[in-house]
């Protein structure tokens, strides 16, 4: 199953996708928020068409304890409206920490800091997406969103 990852930011939106396997996940692309959600759901939507893709993971900064914050609550609000645009589902996916391990991986490979601030949201959407496939593609607590969801 081919798998896409989103991980929502203020300023970007991290892409990663799965082999067509759903073992191994691989960073695609960062889109620059445009301040018009439409749009960047389009956008979305053309990714998902283009890669043949059966599910969309999308993740959730829950803080530390697990608790849901005022991002997470936010971003599984925009989850829920692109689950309502796609034709697949949308399910939800715990993302803490996968920026720090991103940038971590990152700065290893001795890449500089501009260089890092272009490619670190769709290298954290494959961390996030890689974790949702190594824990066997789980839905979780929330179960998916939108008409896409069987």
């Amino acid at each position: 199953m081919r798998a896409l990852g989103l991980d929502l930011g203020q300023k970007r939106v991290g892409v990663a996708v799965s082999d067509s396997a759903g073992a191994l996940a691989m960073p695609i692309e960062v889109l620059d928020r445009l301040g018009d959600r439409s749009r960047e759901h389009r956008a979305i939507a053309q990714l998902v068409e283009e890669w043949e893709v059966e599910i969309v993971v999308v993740g959730l900064p829950y803080n530390m304890d697990g608790s849901s914050g005022p991002q997470a609550r936010k971003y599984a609000s925009e989850a829920k409206v692109l689950g309502d645009t796609l034709d697949v589902p949308v399910v939800l996916y715990d993302e803490r920490l996968t920026t720090v391990t991103a940038e971590r991986s990152l700065m290893e490979q001795n890449l500089n800091a501009q260089h890092r601030r272009h490619i670190v949201d769709k290298v954290a959407a494959s961390v996030m997406l890689q974790s949702w496939l190594d824990a066997g593609q789980p839905v979780g607590d929330h179960h998916p969103l939108g008409p896409g969801a069987s």
